[in-house]
């Protein structure tokens, strides 16, 4: 009996992306491959756009080997995120360093009386 079959949906971390594919891990023996052809029906520019190493996705078992400890995956047509990612999730302020700035006379005056 295969511990992955054709069809499940799975739950890896990527370890690795290349030109050709993401590489996902999905336990201590298993790790798979997200072929770039089973990312998305349309044109992959970029797999650095769908992922990041460390990211942990939901994919599709396509095919599945238990004698290589190797599965097929793919992410067509499917939310395979499992936390949404944020992008510029820090918002920049005008001010930049200048509360530091205006803050650091104040500090080491401070620091300098609690050492003498």
């Amino acid at each position: 009996m295969l511990k992955y079959e054709k069809g499940k949906i799975v739950t890896g971390q990527v370890t690795g992306i290349e030109k050709y594919g993401i590489f996902v891990s999905l336990d201590e023996f298993y790790s798979g491959l997200i072929h770039i052809s089973e990312i998305s029906d349309g044109f992959v520019k970029n797999i650095n756009d769908y992922v990041n190493i460390g990211e942990t996705i939901r994919a599709k078992v396509v095919e599945a080997d238990d004698e290589a400890y190797h599965v097929k995956l793919s992410i067509k047509n499917m939310n395979y995120r499992t936390i949404q990612r944020r992008k510029n999730c820090l918002q920049e302020k005008g001010r930049g360093f200048s509360p530091l700035e205006e803050n650091l006379p104040n500090w080491i005056s401070e620091k300098l009386k609690e050492l003498n």
